[in-house]
């Protein structure tokens, strides 16, 4: 059961402010600020320093916000079990999880019906988002892990990998050339900024001096579906997950045109808060699946 001073150190870690949480919580700022003094005291450190504004946390606040944080999620969890242990059916509460959009649309059906086979009253409740918007759920309780394809802070979640995808050029028609300048004359077709295939474009690019402007014109769709459709009529190439692309290669309406000095593989991860006493069954979870 967490203690009420870490719900007043939660509250104005994320509100930036005494008086904000003070007025979450309905309570007095004087008594925000007996709340921190005494979890400083006990701590022995300063959990935040004064700014312009409000508050902002030491490199001690962000720490301890990690943990409890992590601590107030794994708590909301484990009432819900013990919540569901009273009814008559003993139901477990939802596995809630999230996906980044491509993983959501080619790699979650297959997850989803095998795991649901092997626990056929399983309760699923699923989130789709970019990278960003899943660790935000994370951190604000309402989802307990992610698929994702994205970057993410590794000093904030654990991590374990799913699979390691291929990420390819795709063009109606054409060759694998030899360099990734070879395909600056045509059109970039591509997520919009945020998404994880977006971002692991515009970093290996970066690499070679490059950046998504440097073709000859950039379309932005926020469909995987739509960017295939166009780049198969000939709108131009894109960067996807092999995975999202297999049948359209398959069938020849995609070819592959990765550049030969441009092949790419990167992480699909399962992502949960660190510290959570969770840990293990996300990870028994990840096996299951892989």
């Amino acid at each position: 059961m967490l203690d009420y001073r870490t719900h007043t150190f939660l509250a104005v870690y994320r509100s930036g402010s005494f008086t904000r949480a003070a007025e979450q919580l309905h309570i007095t700022q004087p008594a925000v600020s007996q709340h921190i003094r005494q979890l400083e005291a006990h701590y022995g450190c300063t959990l935040f320093s004064k700014t312009g504004r409000g508050v902002e946390p030491t490199r001690a606040g962000q720490l301890l916000y990690q943990a409890l944080d992590a601590e107030r999620n794994d708590e909301t969890r484990l009432r819900a079990e013990l919540d569901s242990l009273q009814g008559e059916k003993n139901a477990r509460p939802p596995l809630r999880l999230g996906c980044t959009r491509t993983i959501a649309d080619y790699v979650a059906p297959r997850v989803l019906t095998q795991h649901l086979a092997r626990h056929p009253s399983e309760h699923v409740l699923m989130r789709t988002g970019n990278t960003a918007e899943l660790v935000a759920l994370i951190d604000a309780g309402e989802i307990d892990f992610a698929l994702v394809e994205g970057y993410f802070d590794r000093r904030t979640f654990e991590s374990a990998v799913f699979s390691r995808e291929p990420f390819v050029a795709v063009a109606a028609s054409g060759e694998r050339p030899a360099s990734i300048t070879d395909l600056l004359g045509n059109r970039l077709v591509l997520r919009e900024p945020g998404s994880g295939t977006r971002e692991i474009l515009e970093r290996h690019l970066a690499a070679c001096d490059l950046t998504v402007d440097d073709f000859a014109g950039v379309i932005e769709l926020a469909s995987i579906p739509t960017i295939k459709a166009c780049v198969a009529g000939g709108a131009g190439v894109s960067f996807l997950y092999r995975v999202a692309v297999e049948n359209e290669l398959a069938s020849g309406a995609l070819v592959d045109v990765t550049p030969r000095d441009f092949a790419i593989k990167h992480d699909f991860s399962l992502i949960w808060q660190r510290g959570s006493r969770y840990a293990s069954r996300y990870r028994a979870l990840l096996h299951e699946c892989a």
